[in-house]
């Protein structure tokens, strides 16, 4: 997936993939999760979202399925940061 960046600060880049469901994140530590079974309405919704951490923090985490499946080097990040 190409992930396309954003400015937030918890959040780096994402991807959506419409066929499979999938919903990629690239956060600001430089961990990418993805997040199956998300549907397209909610990814719009974080598309569209003004503040993409509280989006995903309201509207993502904890509801779907994840797995980390790449770390890139990035800052650390406060503690009660969910990732």
């Amino acid at each position: 997936m190409n992930r396309q960046p954003v400015e937030s600060s918890m959040i780096k880049a994402w991807a959506f993939d419409p066929l499979s469901l999938v919903l990629e994140i690239e956060f600001q530590n430089g961990r990418i999760y993805q997040y199956a079974e998300v549907p397209q309405f909610l990814a719009k919704g974080f598309e569209v979202a003004r503040s993409k951490g509280e989006f995903f923090q309201k509207r993502i985490d904890g509801r779907f399925s994840a797995e980390e499946v790449e770390r890139r080097n990035g800052p650390s990040h406060p503690e009660h940061w969910r990732q």
